[in-house]
């Protein structure tokens, strides 16, 4: 098999339901290869990052819903900020960026009680 040949393919699922002011209140994913059954898994935020391939610009989609709390939100961007160091580093083996990336979600974590000082 040649390294772009499409050897399986994989349906992910996002459900949003809103509010009469279109505030997210339920958000509920699945990815085909988990649930093939099409079981949706409910979550309080997301964070969807998409590069536009012909425009080369960046797609952002954050929601989340009216029962996240703060702490929790604080808890989801700083893991987030460290799993982006380290995805970084693994598309880059850009190690000293890298472990900057990752010295500021430390530096997030303290600041937001995530992690102790």
């Amino acid at each position: 098999m040649e390294a772009n040949e499409i050897a399986r393919t994989s349906d992910i699922t996002i459900r949003v339901a809103l509010d009469q002011d279109r505030v997210p209140i339920k958000i509920e994913w699945s990815a085909s290869d988990m649930h093939p059954d099409g079981k949706l898994e409910e979550c309080k935020a997301m964070a969807i990052a998409l590069f536009d391939k012909e425009h080369r610009d960046t797609l952002r989609i954050d929601l989340w819903t009216k029962e996240m709390q703060v702490q929790e939100m604080d808890r989801f961007i700083y893991q987030t900020l460290r799993s982006l160091s380290q995805s970084y580093l693994r598309a880059t083996q850009n190690k000293e960026l890298a472990e900057e990336m990752a010295r500021f979600a430390h530096h997030f974590g303290e600041k937001t009680a995530i992690v102790s000082k």
